[in-house]
């Protein structure tokens, strides 16, 4: 059973990540005070499920410092939830339970050359590419906590 290590969230596209100890997902928009649910993300003019919520593994961020020598904060990957303990990849197609909420997994979530113009690290793309996270849509609304629990329907 995996864990909630961090949550966090922007209020707008490129805008710096916060770090929060909980937020609210809604389901058909996304996470309370993020920029896609305010619609003011990079790629809101791309709407879709896989906007909702972004999840990676704190042991890919932790990966990518020791094989690539790339040390990043946990929201600096922009992704919204941090896990550990959980295999994200395999959850494609699949819903699971974070806190209170329902997700369900879209895609897998590579990275891109935003993530490098604003991290400024170049070996990002390398050092997460099929291990850059998750997109999930919302399911069911729900509060997520830090520390919550992952638990796969």
């Amino acid at each position: 059973m995996g864990r909630v290590v961090s949550i966090h969230i922007a209020d707008r596209g490129a805008g710096a990540m916060k770090t929060v100890p909980e937020v609210r997902a809604v389901a058909g928009r996304g996470l309370e005070g993020d920029r896609y649910f305010l619609e003011t993300g990079t790629y809101s003019h791309k709407p879709g499920p896989d906007r909702e919520v972004t999840l990676i593994e704190i042991e890919a961020i932790e990966a990518l410092g020791r094989d690539y020598g790339v040390t990043i904060e946990p929201g600096e990957a922009r992704r919204n939830i941090v896990t550990r303990g959980v295999a994200l990849n395999h959850l494609v197609g699949k819903e699971f339970r974070v806190g209170e909420a329902v997700l369900k997994g879209i895609r897998l979530c590579e990275p891109c050359q935003h993530l490098v113009r604003l991290t400024g690290q170049e070996k990002v793309l390398a050092g997460l590419v099929h291990r850059g996270g998750l997109r999930a849509q919302i399911v069911q609304s729900g509060l997520i906590r830090q520390g919550d629990h992952i638990e796969v329907e």
